[in-house]
């Protein structure tokens, strides 16, 4: 094996432990199943290590591992042609210990405020539920947002806003303590 392929090999392994998490986070939100998204999560990282050697170094990998993994879902949900797979979203449910409260009382608390927002993502339509999956458990930029949904910075700033604000809406309606606690 050369040199240069071993490099990228290594390069490669080391984007997969950086991103691993913040990818797995958004293929469950798309996914909302924890074996579909293990599954797609592999797919992008095979499909990634395969091309890392075309990769250039000033490239942003973060953007480019979120786009081919947004391309393997489409081309998995073409496959299937079922529309229902993907309007929902649960993403605390991998990460039930990594809330920290101290007390009984607060765990519920939080556990149900949770809930709601996850339940008024799930809401949302697929363009507005994927900024937010983006944006807060991907962490990704609005211009990285915008190269992984192939659409200009504003389309990404303004599904984004409507997105929170429909947000917004969805947890008032129920009266919602997680908005009055984040002051919306």
């Amino acid at each position: 094996m050369c040199l240069q392929t071993e490099a990228s090999i290594q390069r490669g392994e080391d984007l997969a432990l950086q991103y691993l998490d913040a990818l797995y986070s958004y293929a469950f939100g798309l996914t909302r199943n924890r074996t579909d998204a293990e599954d797609l999560v592999q797919e992008t990282y095979l499909r990634s290590m395969t091309a890392a050697n075309r990769l250039r170094a000033e490239s942003n990998v973060k953007s480019w591992l979120f786009t081919v993994l947004r391309n393997t879902w489409f081309n998995q949900l073409r496959k299937r042609r079922t529309a229902h797979e993907v309007d929902g979203v649960d993403i605390d449910q991998f990460r039930a210990d990594s809330h920290g409260f101290d007390n009984p009382e607060a765990a519920l608390e939080g556990k149900v405020d949770r809930e709601q927002v996850r339940e008024a993502i799930r809401r949302l339509p697929l363009e507005f539920r994927e900024v937010v999956l983006l944006r807060e458990y991907g962490d990704l930029s609005y211009q990285e947002m915008a190269g992984v949904l192939n659409c200009p910075i504003g389309t990404v700033m303004s599904r984004l806003g409507r997105a929170r604000s429909k947000l917004r809406e969805f947890l008032s309606a129920a009266n919602s303590p997680v908005l009055r606690k984040a002051g919306i």
